[in-house]
């Protein structure tokens, strides 16, 4: 038992110190902290898996230096991990595994923030510009490394500057459709490593038919509309509603997707470059938004059963 706790605590501080001294593939890192947690909350039980991301934050704030908005970036990340251990274990379906897992890390997040305000003496608003401001900056530093033209980052340094406010705007929406992404590719990586280990793991049936409420559609129309209203707060709902939603239905665009692939057949080398194309390019990912938001009135996978 002892044994795998340690395991556990060095893999995810192992992951932990990639995101954090590794820039660019600390990132994608990042994304796969809930992995392990997961994983051990499984293995060993709410008591001892426990330990693992308690041990493995506390790694993390005496590497920080106390606490901080990073900090708290990554103990939502551990919290991910064990919300959907605990939501694994109860059997819950694919959508309320995901959905509850998010609500209990944004819930304790924005406590977090609170706490963090308070202690401080800053107001919520003054601390997300500030860490905004701060990361633009350090995408500034990492340009000049790289090498780029003095030019073309005076052009950048502009351009982040001019978008910083909308960024702090709709960070809402990217705190929670990260959230959600996050809570998503972690669930898709667990089911072959848990049924290796012989571990449970809930039959969500297949995701690659998952659809949203169509009752979605009405929130789509809602934010669409209040964008077109007067007041800065009213754009703001409908701006951070309209990301949350895009979220939404690009899990359901992507399964489409996953639906045709495995009906062609298609090798699995050909749709990881499908699916990495997917990831980085915008008017490809716009597409499958798209295909999500429409199939509830085409139907794109009518057609039945995989041949």
């Amino acid at each position: 038992m002892a044994k795998d706790i340690v395991g556990g605590v060095l893999i995810t501080s192992l992951i932990f110190f990639v995101s954090v001294f590794i820039p660019i593939i600390g990132f994608f890192g990042a994304l796969f902290i809930p992995l392990p947690i997961l994983y051990y909350r499984l293995k060993l039980g709410r008591k001892n898996g426990a330990l693992v991301p308690a041990i493995s934050g506390s790694i993390l704030f005496i590497v920080i230096g106390g606490m901080s908005a990073d900090g708290l970036f990554f103990v939502e990340l551990l919290l991910i991990g064990f919300m959907l251990g605990e939501l694994i274990e109860l059997n819950c379906s694919i959508d309320k595994t995901i959905l509850y897992a998010t609500g209990a890390v944004l819930f304790t997040g924005f406590m977090g923030l609170v706490i963090y305000s308070v202690l401080s003496g800053e107001g919520i608003y003054a601390i997300v510009s500030d860490y905004v401001t701060n990361n633009l900056a350090l995408t500034m530093v990492l340009y000049q490394n790289m090498g780029m033209s003095q030019e073309n980052i005076q052009l950048i340094d502009r351009f982040l500057a001019e978008i910083q406010p909308l960024i702090v705007k709709i960070l809402p929406a990217m705190v929670t459709a990260s959230t959600l992404f996050v809570a998503w590719i972690n669930i898709l990586i667990a089911r072959p490593v848990l049924k290796r280990r012989s571990l449970s793991y809930p039959d969500f049936g297949r995701l690659n038919m998952w659809k949203a409420p169509e009752y979605l559609v009405w929130g789509v129309i809602g934010c669409g509309l209040a964008l077109f209203l007067p007041g800065s707060a009213i754009n703001a709902i409908g701006q951070n509603g309209l990301l949350i939603l895009m979220t939404v239905y690009f899990f359901q665009g992507i399964a489409i997707v996953s639906f045709y692939f495995e009906k062609k057949r298609f090798p699995r080398f050909i749709r990881f470059f499908l699916y990495t194309l997917i990831a980085v390019q915008h008017l490809i990912l716009l597409a499958v938004i798209g295909l999500g938001f429409f199939d509830m009135w085409v139907n794109f996978r009518r057609s039945g059963k995989p041949t």
